[in-house]
């Protein structure tokens, strides 16, 4: 999978902004790939100006028009492209820095409305509004425009953006909230969401924003077992769910629970289930 916070950072030729983790940034896509797994370390928001993209994580689907925004926490998913019109959308990767700074700035000040229903999310429709259509014309002016605004107008524009989607979205809020009294982003929370991306240990380790060393001393204590042999258990026993409520192939089962070898899911599958997914089908 392609690291996106990683590409968007360190590309050159788009025309983004950068302060401290929080880049923004108007992208036009230069993959011409069908699909194309990408994670990012980083929560991100889409707003599309052009085109259209469908994206996919573990718990939903959404097709992006022109004019709607999307809200991806930290973590994978799959992008299914079009090639009708060119995909052009601003992108703004957020630090859980500044979303603890921005939260505790306003909390009190303003009326905030929290909903607990934002665990269960791996992205936040945000509805449009007045105000968050205003916010995006104006950073299309920084981003097309030919200098770089000063710093602390920069931060200011990236709070004004938190702000406006605290006001908008109690789920949001919700999810702010959590991260606003986390120390680091759960490991519950990645593993359960990502599991079934195949992503490397390293990667799984940047997602929780830990070193690998310290990914795998608190994954041992948190669930104790090394995480290679839970992601195996996990894909395995989600496979088995797969093969059992839907009518999707074992080939769609394999690479939809995060194995990219047939070989090697079907000698998994039977090590921990006792039979082979097609045996198991068939039961």
């Amino acid at each position: 999978m392609l690291n996106f916070y990683k590409i968007v950072k360190e590309n050159l030729n788009f025309n983004r902004f950068e302060f401290n983790e929080t880049v923004c940034l108007e992208y036009t896509c230069p993959i011409d790939a069908e699909h194309i797994g990408i994670f990012s370390r980083n929560d991100y928001l889409v707003h599309v100006l052009s085109g259209k993209k469908t994206y996919k994580t573990m718990n939903g689907e959404w097709t992006l028009v022109p004019g709607q925004t999307l809200y991806f926490k930290k973590g994978a998913e799959v992008i299914h492209q079009y090639f009708d019109d060119e995909y052009c959308m601003l992108g703004f990767f957020l630090s859980d820095d500044l979303i603890k700074e921005t939260y505790h700035e306003v909390k009190g000040k303003i009326s905030l409305s929290s909903s607990k229903d934002a665990y269960e999310n791996t992205a936040f429709e945000v509805q449009p509004s007045d105000f968050l259509e205003g916010y995006f014309h104006s950073m299309l002016t920084y981003f097309r425009g030919q200098n770089r605004p000063p710093d602390h107008i920069l931060v200011l524009k990236l709070k004004e953006l938190l702000i406006t989607l605290m006001n908008s979205d109690p789920v949001l809020t919700g999810y702010f909230t959590q991260v606003a009294i986390q120390d680091k982003p759960s490991l519950h929370h990645i593993m359960e969401k990502n599991f079934c991306f195949n992503l490397k240990m390293e990667e799984y380790a940047e997602l929780s924003h830990r070193s690998l060393s310290t990914f795998k001393r608190d994954f041992q204590q948190s669930f104790k077992e090394a995480p290679g042999k839970w992601l195996l258990k996990r894909r395995v026993h989600h496979a088995a769910n797969l093969i059992s409520n839907t009518k999707m192939s074992i080939t769609q089962v394999a690479f939809d629970s995060g194995f990219e070898d047939l070989s090697h899911f079907s000698r998994a599958f039977k090590n921990i289930m006792g039979i082979n997914p097609t045996e198991y089908k068939k039961s």
